[in-house]
């Protein structure tokens, strides 16, 4: 590495992938002259480069791109770097008729900037890179995307090159299985393959249409989440979707948030489809006074918000405008509030654990953008923090990310691809009693202020079920599953008996479907194979003489001569245990 610093495996990886990003800008500037360059920082899993040209050039161009670059690399130019003032600079990227680049320098107020060559290419750059493109061996290009110059709407739309790189050729390999075994998981293709959701153009953006398989499935999850409440002392509210603007400026979110509400006029009023659900809890809370006694008070909603999100950062059910949260608040007093946090925590690890879900938790302080006395924080701040150590949970400490009005605890889903998605979260809130006077009567007859603790355990039902589809790969655990069986005859005369055996699955509670059609059993098999039914009830001649069944599993595995209240009883197992 360049300037002899010693760094890091993971600092290596950046500064190789960020290198590859300037070879792939060089690549592309040599087949397109005319195409215009963006920037090009390494990432997570390795690098882009964006430019301005016509995206569908670089698609169809991508393999060109790539053995263009495998010559730079061969060429083994020198990584470069100058110190040279701003404006020489701008005189450099002026010549090359570089205006992002003259845009970016703009941006920077330090009078001098560093700029790196490679043989004829030039970029504005801080670096560090490789000694020489020499160094680079093993990278691929990934994919061709659109995306705002600075992500913001309004911006130039941009073409973005994916790519990654390591440094051994295995690595690569194992990357490039793992993005094919994404694919194959992802939600979007999976949601429309299952019947569980589609988004439609026609509808809009960032709002999806749940299909009856989807809709079971939700229907399950949230009435077994109603049911973890009720048991946990919760008390269900519903709240409406459109409220006064009036309210969303005493919570703080109409100076804080307003560029993601949707705000508009009734009567010469001004009102909001609500992005959250506080307020409205916070009027039942506020519906009559409040004494020590009843406290602590935890109110639960699956309430449906909605935001208004950039149409760039819009994925399926993991990124929408419009969403349900199974949302709660808690009002307590301050004695109350480690143990309360300590309930929420341990409701949430359960939540995971009952899913299967691996995860990652964070303890997020004071953003810069925030409301609140500095004792307030610390106080939120130090509570949560206890209860975590109390617990015994390992976290780590994400400074500036927590919320406007108060610290949080955010536990990461992990998935079967180790990938990590938003999911609980735990907020502490000393602000929003302030700003909406929330009261109790204490022991002694006077008047204190209450805690407000907000609180998801799976966070948004929608993002949830698109982290689930992506986990299971479709493969829905038993006692989630929309159809748990689909019967199948092998010819005519198992109708009878199947339409009798569909009848008494059904009775049992068990969802089942009836496949009676003049088709060859493999074919059937095929199709229930791919819906990724659980169990397939094979019904031919030996069946339906010995009133038995022969089950197929969804891994191929075959139970034959089972009696119909064993497999009854094994179904009804599964789903007691929630595998």
């Amino acid at each position: 590495m360049e300037e002899g610093k010693e760094i890091n495996k993971e600092q290596q990886l950046e500064v190789l992938r960020h290198s590859t990003s300037h070879v792939l800008a060089q690549a592309v500037k040599r087949l397109f002259p005319e195409a215009k360059l963006g920037i090009g920082p390494p990432i997570k899993d390795g690098f882009y480069y964006d430019f301005d040209i016509d995206g569908e050039v670089l698609s169809k161009n991508l393999s060109k791109i790539k053995e263009e670059m495998k010559k730079i690399i061969k060429e083994d130019l020198p990584f470069e770097k100058e110190v040279v003032s701003k404006e020489e600079a701008k005189r450099i990227f002026k010549e090359r008729e570089e205006p992002y680049k003259l845009k970016l320098l703009e941006e920077i107020e330090d009078e001098k900037v560093s700029i790196y060559r490679q043989g004829e290419f030039v970029d504005l750059c801080r670096g560090p890179h490789l000694e020489s493109t020499g160094k680079i061996k093993h990278f691929a290009l990934l994919s061709v995307a659109g995306a705002y110059w600075h992500g913001k709407e309004g911006n130039p739309m941009l073409s973005r090159i994916y790519g990654t790189c390591f440094f051994t050729k295995q690595e690569l390999e194992n990357y490039l299985e793992w993005i094919e075994e994404a694919k194959r998981r992802d939600h979007r293709k999976l949601g429309r393959e299952l019947g569980i959701f589609d988004i439609y153009p026609e509808l809009g953006q960032g709002l999806a249409v749940y299909h009856p398989n989807g809709s079971l499935i939700r229907e399950i999850i949230e009435n077994f989440e109603k049911e973890e409440h009720l048991k946990r002392d919760y008390q269900l509210v519903r709240t409406p979707h459109i409220s006064k603007a009036e309210l969303w400026k005493i919570s703080g979110h109409l100076d804080f948030y307003r560029e993601n509400m949707y705000v508009f006029s009734i009567d010469g009023e001004e009102y909001v489809l609500k992005p959250m659900n506080c307020p409205g809890h916070i009027m039942v809370y506020k519906s009559k006074q409040r004494s020590y006694k009843e406290l602590p008070i935890k109110l639960f909603e699956l309430g449906t918000v909605y935001r208004r999100e950039a149409s760039g950062v819009l994925h399926g059910l993991l990124r929408l405008r419009g969403f349900t949260q199974d949302d709660a608040h808690i009002f307590c007093m301050p004695s109350q509030l480690i143990d309360e946090v300590r309930e929420v925590l341990r409701f949430c690890l359960f939540m995971m654990d009952t899913f299967n879900l691996g995860y990652k938790v964070t303890l997020s302080t004071r953003p810069a953008k925030s409301i609140g006395s500095d004792d307030l924080w610390e106080r939120s701040t130090s509570a949560l923090k206890q209860a975590l150590e109390k617990e015994g949970i390992e976290f780590e400490i994400a400074p500036g990310e927590g919320a406007f009005y108060g610290p949080k605890i955010d536990i990461q889903m992990r998935d079967a691809l180790g990938r990590l998605w938003q999911g609980p979260t735990v907020q502490v809130d000393f602000n929003l009693p302030e700003r909406f006077n929330l009261t109790y009567v204490a022991s002694g007859g006077e008047k204190k202020r209450v805690v407000m603790i907000h609180r998801v355990v799976l966070g948004t039902i929608d993002r949830f079920l698109g982290v689930l589809i992506e986990h299971v790969e479709g493969k829905f655990p038993v006692w989630l599953a929309p159809v748990q069986a689909r019967i199948l005859t092998i010819t005519d005369k198992e109708t009878s008996y199947a339409r009798e055996i569909y009848n008494n699955l059904k009775t049992q509670g068990i969802r089942v479907e009836l496949d009676s059609r003049k088709e060859m059993l493999n074919y059937k098999i095929r199709e229930a194979q791919l819906q990724k039914i659980p169990y397939m009830v094979i019904l031919g001649k030996r069946e339906r003489e010995s009133r038995t069944l022969t089950v197929r599993k969804r891994d191929g595995e075959n139970i034959k001569g089972i009696p119909v209240e064993e497999f009854v009883s094994m179904v009804k197992e599964k789903v007691t245990k929630r595998n």
